[in-house]
């Protein structure tokens, strides 16, 4: 009889195992697209237009969330070269600016940029590359079944979509975890021209891809763009429009940072490990890294300044 009691034990602690088994969550890819084009820049003024695409992807290719936005980082100069945007300027992404971006009047569908933006993201949700390449267009080139919450064109989302799917990467998400996409942006490194030398304007973007278990950061990824643009002492711009601005992750070694790092220590790398180091931490105890500047852990693999990394780390948490 005992011996039948135990057995009846075991099976129903097995069995009571089983459902916690069964819910525990699957591992999914993040990828971000993250690219800069500055061909909108002018005499008298720099623009540089920064895209970022945050996704999650599950195994099969199917976007489990999706995230976009874009930063105008515009710097205006005079007839002499003097830069007259305030070098204190913090750029807000479009999603940051809401009804500020001042879309809606022009909408024909009264919707304002971050809505629309909003509406194709969550389109993109449950469907591949392949499914979303594959959808019906209409004569303005409108993705048909959201034309009457998006009417940008489907060139405006779809290619940084694309390319956050292709660079998915698994990094601690998991299903269910919540997907942030941060950003900051600043112009503060520009300078304005002499007559011995080019003035150049710069405007630095730090952008925070971060999923989140609550408060738990599950997974981090950052990077950074300095979009530069070169002009003369008559205010005219000097720099090829069309060279291609790679982020310092793309540049990896080309950022030169290795020889001039105590740690010998690149950015690419010293941002990786800032990421891993985070991971797995509160939003607070992340945030926390600044109260305590001795914190081993992450001196022995990163010296570079993390101000702006902890910064995204606040936006993520709003």
């Amino acid at each position: 009889m005992r011996k039948i009691l135990s057995l009846v034990l075991c099976l129903m602690m097995i069995i009571s195992c089983i459902p916690a088994m069964a819910e525990e969550a699957a591992a999914v890819k993040t990828g971000l697209s993250f690219t800069t084009d500055l061909t909108s820049s002018k005499n008298g003024q720099s623009q540089a237009n920064i895209s970022i695409t945050a996704v999650t992807v599950d195994d099969n290719g199917v976007i489990t969330q999706c995230v976009i936005d874009v930063i105008q980082g515009k710097v205006a100069f005079d007839a002499t070269g003097v830069i007259t945007t305030d070098m204190a300027t913090e750029y807000q992404s479009k999603q940051e600016l809401g009804d500020g971006y001042n879309m809606r009047g022009a909408s024909s569908i009264n919707a304002e940029w971050n809505e629309q933006a909003n509406a194709f993201a969550a389109y993109c949700v449950g469907k591949t590359v392949e499914q979303l390449q594959a959808a019906e267009l209409n004569e303005k080139n409108q993705v048909v079944d959201i034309a009457a919450s998006c009417t940008l064109t489907v060139d405006e989302f779809l290619p940084s979509v694309v390319d956050a799917v292709a660079k998915a990467e698994y990094r601690g998400a998991k299903a269910g975890d919540v997907l942030k996409l941060a950003q900051t942006s600043v112009m503060s490194s520009s300078k304005s021209a002499t007559a011995e030398a080019d003035g150049q304007t710069q405007v630095d973007c730090h952008v925070g891809m971060f999923t989140l278990n609550g408060d738990v950061i599950t997974s981090a990824y950052i990077d950074a763009v300095q979009a530069k643009v070169k002009f003369n002492n008559k205010g005219e711009l000097t720099a090829d429009l069309t060279a291609p601005v790679l982020t310092k992750n793309e540049l990896k070694d080309g950022y030169n940072m290795r020889g001039a790092s105590p740690i010998g220590k690149e950015w690419f790398e010293q941002t990786a490990a800032f990421c891993a180091f985070i991971t797995g931490k509160t939003l607070n105890e992340a945030i926390a890294i600044a109260a305590n500047p001795a914190e081993t852990d992450v001196i022995a693999s990163c010296t570079i300044k993390i101000d702006a990394f902890l910064k995204l780390i606040v936006k993520a948490g709003l």
